[in-house]
C-alpha cells in the first residue's frame, strides 16, 4: 500500500458534538498549481487519485526490472502502432491523474504534448506490485475501471501471477482471469501479441 497521504482523509469528530470535518480534495489543475509553487517537486513520488494525493511506494530492484521487462515486451510486439509511456501521468477525471508503471497509449503525432493522455487514448494500462498489491487491485483498478480503460494488468511479483482485466462495467471488470508461471497472456487490442508470465516476471526466484 501506498506510504500514506499528503491529503489525508479526515476522519469526524466525535467530541462536544463537533460537526464532520470534510476532506480536501484537490483537482488536477490544483495538484499541478502545487508543482508550480515548489510545495511538489519533480523528484516527488506522488500521484493524484480521486482527489487525494497519494505517496506512491519506492521502487524496488524487481519492480523496476519488471517494468523495464514489459517495456522491451510490449515495444517489440506494437512497435509503431502504440506509444509505451513508463511511469508517466495519465488524466482520468478531474480528480484523478494517477501514474500507471506502463501504459500503451494510441498513437499521436505529438506524443501528447498538448495535453495528458485520457481514458480513450488508453489501449492498455498496467500496474506492477510488490508491496502494493491490495492498493493496485482495491483502489487503482475500480478507478481504471470507472474510466472505461479497456484492459489492466495487474503483475503481482510476491505471488508471481498476472491478473488481465477487461470488459470495465461502473467500478469493477466484467473479466478477469489470473495467469500464472507457464501460461501465456494475450492483449484485447492486438490478438497477435501473444506474452508468457514468465517473461514477464522474469527468472524464477529460488
Amino acid at each position: 500500500m501506498p506510504n500514506g497521504k499528503i491529503a489525508a482523509d479526515m476522519q469526524a469528530e466525535s467530541h462536544h458534538g463537533a460537526p464532520p470535518m470534510q476532506r480536501r480534495l484537490f483537482t488536477a489543475e490544483e495538484y499541478h498549481r502545487l508543482g508550480e509553487a515548489g510545495i511538489l517537486h519533480e523528484d516527488d513520488r506522488v500521484e493524484l487519485v480521486d482527489g487525494d494525493i497519494v505517496e506512491i511506494s519506492p521502487i524496488g530492484t524487481r519492480h523496476a526490472a519488471c517494468v523495464d521487462r514489459l517495456n522491451v515486451l510490449l515495444r517489440r510486439h506494437f512497435g509503431d502502432r502504440a506509444i509505451l509511456r513508463v511511469q508517466g501521468p495519465v488524466r482520468l477525471n478531474p480528480y484523478s491523474e494517477p501514474q500507471p508503471d506502463i501504459t500503451v497509449l494510441k498513437p499521436r503525432a505529438d506524443f501528447y504534448a498538448g495535453a495528458h493522455p485520457q481514458s480513450d487514448d488508453i489501449l492498455l494500462a498496467i500496474e506492477v506490485a510488490d508491496t502494493s498489491v491490495r492498493y493496485d487491485r482495491e483502489v487503482k483498478g475500480p478507478l481504471y475501471a470507472r474510466s472505461g480503460i479497456v484492459e489492466f494488468w495487474l503483475v503481482d511479483l510476491l505471488h508471481e501471477t498476472v491478473e488481465v482485466f477487461r470488459q470495465p462495467q461502473a467500478d469493477t471488470y466484467g473479466f478477469s482471469r489470473v495467469s500464472k508461471r507457464g501460461e501465456r497472456l494475450s492483449i484485447a487490442t492486438l490478438p497477435d501479441a501473444v506474452l508468457s508470465v514468465d517473461d514477464v516476471l522474469g527468472e524464477e526466484r529460488v
